[in-house]
């Protein structure tokens, strides 16, 4: 599988677990660190973890912007881990 379609859906797995999972607040989904939300019609998602932020558009592009490397690298470790483990949430 080509890891660009790896990459999408596991941000968009990862986006379904943690709003089914998460805890609202002021409409902001939260599991585990990472927080999700959407626009009202749904067409634009996010995703978020400390200084990142996906944006996840309806016909399957997204978007990262991020100001520490690491963090990238931490967030993709952690919801593979998240989604590893989902049946425990």
């Amino acid at each position: 599988m080509d890891v660009n379609k790896s990459r999408k859906r596991d941000l968009l797995q990862a986006f379904d677990l943690v709003t089914t999972k998460g805890k609202k607040t002021d409409g902001v989904y939260e599991l585990s660190g990472v927080k999700a939300s959407q626009d009202f019609d749904g067409y634009t998602c996010w995703l978020s973890f400390k200084d990142l932020t996906v944006t996840l558009l309806f016909h399957g592009a997204f978007d990262m912007d991020y100001e520490d490397e690491d963090t990238q690298k931490v967030f993709f470790k952690k919801i593979s881990k998240m989604l590893d483990d989902k049946e425990s949430y």
